[in-house]
């Protein structure tokens, strides 16, 4: 394989006698720097890189105030994300005292400077060589070093800089504290210890370093025979993220007793520093280990440690129990402990507790995928129906794909940075931007009042002018010279504000009466009559949060003016590059055609780059219309989350009548969707939510409402799944409602009441389940369902503190749009003298596989081997008014187009194949242009009927539906709110596949993703609406620790789909929804929890299911101890539900 990153052909033969060596001159320039102070100065900052430590002390007293960096994991983001400034920064990483690591009398002294994964490294050869009782503290450690950060991070972070920032929910230090660590310090009047202790970590006067002094090594004592050291901790997710609260606790006895000599208990995470309990650790000396101590710990913990209503972070009782709930894991511990160390003497743990010891270990993954092959008589050389590698995987894993921002610098180039609103509602009163423009290197400012032509469109502004209507309004830019520079300046703009009352929740829209448009429904039966004979009825609601898209590419537009008749060029990361030419058109007030858009990839969208680049985009080409040169505008991860929204955060509300044996008769929903400040495409979104909120279900009452709520946050816009993913977790609360009710199977009532036979949806379109109930009875029998309850349930009767759970979920989802012109797809395909071929599309790939796709189409149908055609780039000017690549159909009708195209292609050379069927490509290439036929070809394809009359309430509003069923099996820790994700098993009627490997790894995204938006990530806005989310650090997307264990997709064979091209299905959205069988078993689980704590009957969780809700939802005498907070008796942190 060659990444053609080089020509290997021109490397020297290699020796196998050689070792490769590393180049020669860096060397030497490494040596002769070794011993050399190096000194780099900029405009704002000097960062000295001392060689000895007496020079760092030196250092230390010229400059107190400068602080050491080594791995630059801490400062860095200060100074990136807080805008703090260093005049001076010291780097003391090359001074060889920081590194070394010995054995003393009492213990392991550990350099400063030592980074994460070399302590890793040394504990994990110094625990072996010792006696274990030594190494209580070193194996704590090492289990927190697991979980801490990720491996890049390891890799720089020291061990002086993790002690000394001292963050809240920094994990070793609890640890160390814990087990009495000392800190060695020096200064240029000598050296001295300090206990590293709770005192130290909450920065107490006098227990901290001076400013001249510097920690050179950490001494980390030896554990003794009679004493217990156990470290815990829980994070939204279980590796690389910080902790929500962690732990360290330590008791060491009396010898060969079970009373308490000294006690130790440290929490993080729960105020702005490490906190610890020394009255309650002082009254419990001398006490005996048993329940009565425990109980009383609990309380006095929870008396000496407060947390406030309104504490940064929110989830304020999930942590006040986590206070307790690792206590009693420590007590049990010790238990186990002593029971071990004492058999004769001490009884062994109840059996109900031993469960709590248990902790999950991550497994790496293990995945079978089943389809369907091509039919042994396929040519070879053609590739439809084969699972082709991604035509640029190869490209994606070296680095080689080319992305927006990865176009180099265009002479004379520009950097824009954007100043937004602080306010969710007000009045712009003024704006003073006289200082930001005399910042050197700034060269203009620009705003709506620089708009030649229409600022946006008749629902959003390219840039606010009299009024912002939510936190992160675009108000104006600052081009300069840098974006450095750009960014700079737009902190000396100053805005004056008059505020208005802001709307932010959907229970404040509803009360206002704030919505965008009409109500949406759709009706069939008669639904008040039919609740009159049914023998129950239930009623509840459920709420369901946003979601960010998180994708790696951030939105980035690069604008370069044409030299005349106000042409332009535009790169920019977009599924709608139309869009973007027609809005900067309108923006600039000249005519579309004199826009050029360019798109050759998008790193990831998920709807999030359909209707905000256009924007984007105008906002850069206002820039650069003012300069006349070129403008690049690069969002960077946290104004990229923070100027515009994500997945619609969603409220539903249900009443449903049934029978007592399960059978759903009646049902009425109303539906909202917080759609933000903006329309954008919410109006579209809730006839969605409207049409899809039956999911897999035949009620032959049924009514469904839905309403898009106007709020002051930012605009929700289009999301993978476009309001199915929230409609029908709703269909399946209220299903799983009715089976809580009747306790029976929660499968039993899906299936008495999911569609079988031919029928019409409540909006009278024709619907086929067959294929529905295919994948539901393949599920249940490739999963075992029924057998691994069984086991399920009998491992719930042995364990009270973990609880497995399991579920089943059908789905029916539709894939386009409801208006036949919006399928509609265009292609050009131009073959040259050589045989060869390119290929142009509508489509954008945004990473689903469209370009290797349509390369597969061609192939087929000019009858080609792949590698004579190239996909080029999204291009407005071969291809106009295409539009948005979106809706699960981009690929499908893309593909219709280049069939079109292609089959136009060969039916024109068919008189010359019939004169020479023995030739060549290449020959039949070249006779055809002698003979002066067109190489050049369009496609068309006019697109699927559909349409939707909303008066009436009906219509053949969807192309085609997707079946499959989805079963997953989780545990949980009823301590924590943890769990592990054990298996998932996914049937897929993906018929007949244009590439199942590209379909298949559609599913398994779209699983995860789906698995994210309801177990997992959240968004947080502050009560002022001030989003709080804004990056990596604060929104967890799931990991790699976050897929099933075991992994299972299976599409099934022999369907047909009549509709699509070459019998295929759209695959790229609808695997997302079957994420939430997660959720269901993870509710599955929560309620065997309850029912055995006497908790019975219908509960209600919202989604994201996340640690605390899983936590709090398994009530026990922990959760009833702790203090709760009436709500109106304080100002949240943040708010609730949005």
């Amino acid at each position: 394989m060659c990444s053609g990153l080089c020509q290997p052909e021109e490397f020297e033969p290699h020796d196998p006698t050689q070792d490769y060596i590393f180049p020669p001159e860096l060397m030497r320039m490494g040596e002769e720097n070794k011993e050399r102070t190096l000194v780099f100065s900029g405009k704002r900052t000097t960062w000295i890189s001392p060689v000895a430590l007496q020079e760092l002390l030196g250092l230390k007293v010229k400059y107190p105030n400068a602080p050491l960096v080594v791995g630059n994991t801490s400062i860095g983001l200060d100074m990136k994300m807080l805008g703090i400034h260093h005049p001076v920064v010291l780097y003391p990483a090359r001074i060889l005292d920081l590194h070394l690591a010995s054995m003393a009398n009492n213990g392991i002294v550990i350099g400063a400077a030592t980074n994460m994964a070399q302590l890793r490294d040394i504990l994990l050869n110094v625990v072996p060589e010792l006696p274990a009782v030594k190494t209580k503290i070193y194996r704590t450690l090492l289990k927190q070093l697991r979980t801490l950060a990720g491996e890049q991070i390891r890799n720089l972070a020291s061990l002086g800089g993790h002690i000394v920032s001292r963050g809240s929910t920094w994990d070793l230090n609890p640890v160390l504290a814990a087990g009495k660590a000392i800190l060695n310090l020096a200064s240029i009047d000598g050296i001295r210890q300090i206990p590293l202790n709770g005192e130290f970590l909450a920065r107490l006067p006098g227990t901290d370093l001076s400013p001249k002094e510097v920690l050179v090594s950490v001494l980390i004592p030896f554990s003794e025979e009679d004493e217990f050291v156990s470290v815990f901790r829980q994070a939204e997710r279980r590796k690389n993220a910080l902790s929500v609260t962690n732990a360290a606790m330590r008791v060491q006895f009396q010898p060969g007793t079970d009373v308490i000599g000294d006690l130790t208990i440290l929490y993080g995470g729960i105020g702005c520093t490490t906190v610890s309990a020394p009255k309650t650790c002082q009254v419990l000396r001398g006490r005996s280990w048993n329940e009565q101590m425990l109980d009383e710990v609990c309380r006095l913990v929870l008396e000496e440690i407060q947390l406030s209503p309104s504490a940064l972070g929110g989830k304020v009782e999930y942590r006040r129990t986590l206070l307790v709930s690792f206590f009693f894991r420590f007590y049990l511990e010790v238990l186990q402990g002593l029971k071990c160390m004492y058999p004769s003497k001490y009884p062994g743990l109840p059996k109900e507790n031993l469960s709590a010891l248990d902790e999950f270990h991550d497994y790496p993954p293990q995945g079978i995928q089943e389809y369907q092959d091509v039919d042994p008589q396929q040519p070879p050389q053609d590739p439809v129906g084969r699972p082709i590698m991604h035509e640029s995987g190869i490209k994606h894993a070296t680095g080689e794909a080319v992305y927006c921002d990865d176009i180099g610098p265009i002479d004379g180039q520009l950097y824009m940075a954007v100043v937004t609103s602080i306010r969710a509602h007000a009045k712009i009163l003024s704006i003073d931007t006289s200082e930001a423009l005399e910042t050197p290197g700034v060269v203009a400012m620009v705003s709506a009042a620089d708009i030649p032509g229409k600022n946006g469109d008749e629902n959003e502004k390219v840039f606010a002018e009299d009024e912002v209507i939510y936190v992160g309004h675009i108000i104006c830019g600052v081009v300069a010279e840098t974006y450095e520079l750009a960014k700079e300046a737009t902190k000396k703009v100053k805005i004056e504000y008059q505020d208005l009352e802001p709307i932010l929740t959907i229970e404040d829209s509803i009360q206002h009466n704030s919505y965008f448009s009409e109500e949406k429904k759709i009706e069939q039966g008669n639904v008040e009559e039919a609740f009159q004979t049914v023998d129950r009825i239930i009623e509840g609601e459920n709420h369901i949060g946003g979601q960010k898209h998180f994708y790696l590419e951030t939105n980035c537009t690069v604008v370069i003016p044409r030299k005349e008749d106000n042409e332009m060029d535009i790169h920019v990361a977009t599924q709608d590059a139309s869009g973007v030419q027609q809005l900067v058109a309108t923006t600039l007030g000249i005519q579309s055609s004199r826009i050029r858009c360019h798109t050759t990839r998008v790193g990831g969208a998920f709807g999030g780059k359909c209707t905000k680049p256009p924007f984007f985009a105008s906002a850069a080409a206002v820039a650069a219309h003012k300069t006349g040169r070129p403008v690049r505008f690069t969002l960077e991860r946290d104004v990229d989350m923070f100027v515009f929204g994500g997945r619609h955060p969603f409220l539903g509300k249900y009443r449903v009548g049934f029978m007592n044996d399960g059978r759903i008769k009646a049902v009425d929903l109303m539906y909202y969707v917080n759609g933000g400040c903006t329309l954008d495409n919410s109006d579209m979104l809730i006839a969605y939510v409207v049409l899809k909120s039956f999911n897999a279900y035949d009620i032959p009452n049924f009514r469904c409402r839905g309403r898009a709520c106007k709020t002051n946050l930012p605009s929700n816009t289009a999301f993978r799944g476009f309001g199915f993913p929230q409609s029908a977790l709703s269909a399946e609360m209220w299903v799983s409602a009715v089976a809580d009710e009747l306790s029976l199977p929660h499968d039993k009532v899906r299936e008495m009441n999911m569609f079988k036979t031919v029928t019409l949806t409540p909006f009278k379109e024709e619907v086929d389940p067959r294929n529905m109930v295919v994948c539901w009875e393949e599920c249940l029998k490739r999963s075992d369902y029924h057998n691994r309850r069984k086991a399920m349930e009998e491992f719930n009767k042995q364990n009270y503190w973990k609880k497995k759970g399991i579920a089943v979920i059908p789905m029916l989802f539709s894939v386009g749009f409801n208006a036949t012109c919006y399928h509609q797809a265009s292609a050009l395909v131009n073959v040259y003298l050589d045989g060869s071929v390119l290929v142009f599309c509508g489509g954008a790939e945004i990473g689903q596989g469209l370009y290797t796709k349509m390369l597969q189409v061609a192939s087929h149908e000019l009858k080609i081997p792949s590698s004579y055609i190239h996909f080029s780039e999204r291009s407005t000017v071969p291809i106009p008014n295409a539009l948005l690549t979106a809706g699960s159909i981009g690929t499908e009708v893309n593909a219709k187009a280049v069939q079109n195209a292609c089959q136009i292609l060969r039916k024109r050379l068919e008189p010359v194949i019939k004169k020479d069927p023995q030739g060549e490509w290449q020959d039949w290439i070249k006779k055809a242009f002698e003979e002066s036929i067109s190489l050049s070809a369009t496609g068309f394809f006019k697109g699927y009927f559909a349409n939707m009359d909303w008066e009436t309430g009906e219509g053949h509003a969807l192309p085609y539906f997707v079946f499959g069923a989805a079963c997953s099996e989780v545990e949980i820790d009823c301590l924590t709110g943890d769990h592990k994700n054990l298996r998932t098993d996914i049937v897929m009627d993906a018929c007949y596949s244009i590439n199942p490997g590209i379909d298949i790894g559609q599913i398994e995204g779209g699983f995860m993703q789906g698995l994210g938006l309801y177990t997992q990530e959240e968004i947080k806005f502050s009560p002022e609406g001030e989003q709080y989310t804004r990056g990596p650090d604060t929104y967890k997307i799931p990991a790699v620790c976050d897929v099933p264990e075991q992994f299972r997709i299976y599409l099934l064979p022999n369907t047909r789909n009549p509709v699509a091209i070459y019998s295929s299905k759209g695959m790229g959205e609808a695997g997302l929804f079957l994420g939430s069988s997660v959720f269901f078993a993870i509710k599955d689980a929560v309620a065997a929890a309850r029912k055995e704590r006497g908790l019975d009957g219908i509960f209600t969780l919202d989604s994201p299911l996340n640690i605390a809700r899983i936590r709090m939802a398994c009530a026990d005498h922990f959760t009833e101890m702790i203090p709760k907070d009436a709500p109106g008796t304080y100002k949240p942190w943040a708010i609730d539900r949005n």
